[in-house]
């Protein structure tokens, strides 16, 4: 029974992404109500913790919105980006990190593609190369950022391993490092694909037709300059006095009363309450933010998909553990593809974490091997209908950034590859020098 149940695991996620939005947790509700009252499997755990903490941090992010303070951040990013016109493929992809590692979420990247498409061609560099690795760059911040809920759930995982010593901390010393040279080299790769803009025959095309020119070098376009109220910088203050605060009880656990998670909980509620106080926002304005929405959709996801994988692992752990055990003991690295691969279908590092790195546990993983491996879960840009990377093409008017005749030879492959080898490789070479 075990690759029927497989099959539909598979089935029910792939057809899940497909339908895109909150459909991969109704289908993952619908498969795990399948798995228990057609074939009588046990359900599994439901991950009510990693919810929580979404449900908290998109909180505190969706009032930093409400109050202005992500279109400050916009801006900044958006000063540098301009500021440094032809090194826009090295210096785009890290800004786009770093503003996901501190909004929390990599949707802000929205934001910030334009402005990277625009800047390229009138610089005359193929957007496809700064688009294509600030896209992947922006989705490797959620798993380097201390208060992301894929983050707090790698740590729930490990934690689960007796004489573990991995704390949230531990965890981003070394992922963070790790992918700051994954970034670098998949910028380098970036840099050196497809032909220099001004000497592509199709956009030298394009270039003909005087409306085309026009909207590429910005003749007609004006750059407005906004504005940015005092309660938008207080709220930027405010939310990273939060993430410090974060910082300051995982590197102290003497300080804590309560769990990490639980800590983070409460002090993202506060960064709400905070933010309500001192910068003077609706508290009605943050639950209709487009941030609360999208985290509230990744919640009823997470769930469905999650307990369905749960639930499929539960069943079968000891026929997974048998087959898999003398394969990983050898070869511990080769967990990484399934990761990978599991990232891949789900387009979700939270509900990727929860569904495959309990069965690393159970194989006996070291923790230290799982969390070099926990950057694989940034695997949503191998099949390119996530809503980062169809946003990235719709605004490259130049065309460069594109999908190809076969669904996976698209602009974000081989940057995306590069950046999560990199990353991974990395991050073993630091656990086996400093740990």
């Amino acid at each position: 029974m075990f690759w029927l149940h497989l099959f539909i695991l598979l089935l029910f996620i792939l057809v899940g992404s497909q339908l895109k939005g909150i459909a991969l947790g109704f289908m993952g509700a619908l498969g795990t109500l399948i798995y228990v009252y057609v074939f009588d499997l046990p359900i599994g755990k439901a991950p009510i913790d990693v919810m929580l903490i979404i449900l908290c941090v998109i909180s505190a992010a969706a009032s930093l919105q409400a109050a202005g303070g992500l279109s400050y951040l916009v801006s900044i990013a958006e000063f540098i980006i301009r500021k440094n016109p032809g090194a826009i493929t090295f210096i785009a992809p890290f800004v786009t990190f770093v503003f996901t590692l501190l909004a929390g979420t990599a949707h802000i990247c929205y934001s910030l593609l334009p402005i990277i498409a625009e800047v390229a061609a009138k610089k005359r560099i193929r957007p496809e190369r700064p688009l294509s690795i600030s896209v992947v760059a922006a989705n490797f911040g959620i798993t380097a950022s201390p208060i992301s809920a894929a983050t707090i759930a790698m740590f729930t995982e490990v934690s689960k391993v007796e004489a573990n010593v991995y704390g949230v901390v531990q965890i981003i010393s070394i992922v963070l490092p790790a992918t700051l040279i994954g970034i670098f080299a998949g910028a380098l790769v970036a840099n050196f694909m497809g032909t220099n803009l001004d000497k592509d025959p199709d956009f030298l095309n394009k270039l003909t037709n005087q409306a085309f020119k026009n909207e590429i070098d910005g003749i007609n376009s004006t750059v407005e300059k906004t504005e940015h109220k005092p309660q938008a910088k207080i709220s930027v203050l405010l939310f990273l006095m939060g993430i410090i605060g974060v910082i300051v009880l995982g590197l102290n656990p003497a300080l804590r009363k309560t769990s990490m998670v639980e800590s983070i909980e409460l002090i993202m509620l506060s960064v709400v309450f905070l933010n309500v106080v001192f910068a003077k926002i609706n508290a009605s304005a943050i639950a209709s933010s487009s941030i609360f929405k999208t985290g509230t959709e990744a919640i009823v996801s997470i769930f469905g998909v999650v307990l369905m994988s749960n639930t499929f692992i539960a069943a079968h752990s000891s026929f997974l553990s048998e087959s898999l055990r003398p394969i990983i003991s050898t070869h511990v690295w080769l967990f990484s593809l399934a990761v990978f691969v599991m990232g891949a279908l789900l387009f979700s590092q939270t509900a990727t974490v929860k569904a495959i790195m309990p069965l690393g546990v159970q194989l006996g993983i070291l923790p230290g091997h799982l969390i070099a491996m926990y950057p694989a879960v940034n695997a949503d840009f191998v099949i390119p209908s996530y809503p980062t990377l169809v946003a990235a093409i719709n605004f490259d008017k130049t065309g460069t950034t594109r999908v190809g005749k076969f669904l996976l030879n698209h602009s974000f492959i081989l940057p995306g590859i590069t950046l999560t080898f990199v990353t991974i490789l990395t991050a073993f070479g630091i656990i086996y020098l400093f740990y």
